[in-house]
């Protein structure tokens, strides 16, 4: 399937004029906002931990020259940069390439070896099932999942050790939950809630005053820690029974959801919310 990046109409509007500017894309994948911001007159700096986006990375920097630079890390690295910086950007979630190469392990429509690492390294998904204990996995099952009969399903994991993505599938009785399953156990693989945090911890000091961070998110979990965080950002400092004559470090950029039109074009972008703040001072 093509790549079609999600509320990039959205992000566009809501970064502006960026011509000169730099801007951080915390998550290359395909190259679908770089390439946008790049076109537009900005310089990217890029963070990926997928190897398979290196094809891509040589392409940019042959097209972009030195307005393109590529960190091959994960975006919880985002501190280890100097800034300060225009924009930082954040398409949260899963990459439709890594969705589409059956051989990843990703997805359950296609046997494959079960692995789910976004990096290529670490502690594979069938390794993690391996690894964990009855509890541990049900509570993986459930907070990342929302499965219901969590306890007896990890318990089911555990029996079998399933090796392959159909070995899995085939476990979960209820079709319902097999999304979930999926999707729990990538996000404890990857540790994608642990990366979101701590890249959002990094944000404030690597922005100008007017920079701006734009998320966008694909499911409540990733969403609530960004919506959280931006509520945090976007208060008035002080005791708020006491008159306050401060200003919030950060002002709210309006929600923005996916238009008819683009989910008509990409059903993938149904579950997406554009959230963004502005940097106050």
């Amino acid at each position: 399937m093509k790549h079609i990046p999600v509320l990039l109409s959205a992000v566009l509007d809501a970064l502006g004029d960026i011509s000169g500017k730099h801007i951080v894309d915390c998550t290359f994948g395909a190259g679908g906002y770089t390439r946008a911001f790049l076109e537009r007159g900005a310089a990217v700096t890029a963070f990926d931990r997928d190897p398979n986006v290196l094809v891509d990375v040589e392409k940019f920097k042959t097209e972009f020259g030195d307005r393109f630079n590529f960190i091959p890390k994960p975006f919880s690295n985002l501190a280890e940069i100097s800034g300060p910086f225009d924009a930082i950007v954040f398409d949260l979630g899963i990459s439709s390439m890594q969705i589409d190469i059956p051989e990843r392990g990703f997805s359950f429509r296609a046997d494959a070896p079960l692995d789910m690492r976004m990096s290529e390294q670490g502690t594979t998904a069938a390794q993690l099932i391996a690894e964990s204990d009855v509890n541990d996995l049900a509570n993986i099952l459930r907070e990342y999942g929302d499965v219901r009969k969590a306890t007896i399903l990890a318990r089911a994991m555990k029996d079998t050790l399933p090796q392959t993505t159909f070995e899995l599938r085939d476990l979960i009785h209820n079709p319902k939950d097999i999304a979930p399953v999926f999707q729990a156990l990538r996000i404890a693989v990857n540790d994608e809630m642990g990366e979101v945090r701590s890249a959002l911890e990094a944000v404030p000091d690597l922005l100008n005053a007017g920079g701006k961070c734009i998320c966008v998110t694909f499911h409540s979990l990733e969403d609530r820690i960004v919506k959280n965080t931006f509520r945090n950002w976007t208060t008035v400092p002080g005791d708020p029974r006491l008159p306050t004559v401060g200003t919030a470090p950060f002002v709210a950029i309006k929600m923005a959801l996916p238009t008819q039109q683009e989910l008509d074009e990409n059903p993938r972008a149904r579950s997406a919310h554009m959230r963004g703040v502005i940097k106050s001072y």
